[in-house]
């Protein structure tokens, strides 16, 4: 029997509810992690918790906002007496609120940033000296291809998703000599509840652009998340891996 590729690592998981983050914790409680759940209401957070516990893993959640710090260092606090460390942080949190530059509102603009850039940064310092301390850790980004190639009609969204990229890269030359390895994630068109609510046409459109013809699903990503948390991926750092089906080609 092959061990767990995640055992006993103290893995927080923003947004972690629904969507990629729902999927990336149960994932992770697969894979014997520790999962600790993060997310905006307070029923989201139970459910996900006892999903992961049912698959066998120890789980706890909290009621957290990334736009807010004392938030973010309460959480961090508690998870650190509970359990003594931190090995991985899943920047997963993100929100759109689209719109082309010519009638985009300042407060879509600033919420979007708010969450999708600020909430990555308050959670990534708020665990780096403590990774740093112990001796390692894994912060995992998610940008977008968005955030690569651009999209009609989301300037805030992929200005924040680009800026993921832009702390990826930097953080890993920063933290790397301290054995803290750091990466980011870019998926493509996935089937989460805020890509279903785009209009059917919209979604037929994007399908057609992918090579493998179908949108991803948000298990595929967790995937990649789990194999950039082990320590299969003991040498990548500082990386950006698009996984899209190929519609980028």
């Amino acid at each position: 029997m092959t061990t767990p590729r995640l055992l006993h690592k103290v893995s927080l998981i923003t947004g972690a509810a629904q969507g990629i983050g729902l999927a990336t914790a149960l994932k992770f409680a697969a894979e014997g992690a520790i999962v600790v759940v993060c997310d905006l209401q307070q029923t989201g957070v139970d459910d996900a918790v006892a999903q992961c516990r049912a698959l066998g893993a120890m789980a706890e959640g909290y009621v957290m906002d990334v736009t807010q710090r004392t938030q973010v260092d309460a959480v961090l606090a508690r998870v650190q007496a509970q359990f003594g460390r931190i090995d991985v942080l899943v920047n997963n949190a993100g929100i759109t609120q689209d719109a082309r530059l010519q009638k985009m509102t300042l407060e879509q603009f600033d919420r979007v940033v708010d969450v999708n850039l600020r909430g990555v940064f308050h959670c990534a310092q708020a665990v780096a000296d403590r990774m740093v301390a112990q001796g390692g850790g894994v912060i995992l980004n998610a940008s977008s291809v968005v955030g690569i190639y651009g999209n009609f009609g989301q300037t805030n969204y992929a200005a924040t998703k680009f800026g993921v990229i832009g702390f990826t890269k930097t953080w890993s030359r920063e933290l790397g000599p301290k054995g803290v390895r750091v990466n980011a994630v870019a998926p493509g068109f996935i089937t989460t509840p805020m890509v279903a609510a785009m209009p059917e046409k919209i979604l037929q459109e994007l399908q057609a652009k992918v090579p493998l013809k179908r949108l991803g699903r948000p298990e595929e990503i967790a995937n990649v998340y789990a194999f950039l948390a082990s320590d299969e991926a003991s040498y990548i750092n500082g990386a950006v891996i698009e996984v899209s089906g190929g519609m980028s080609l």
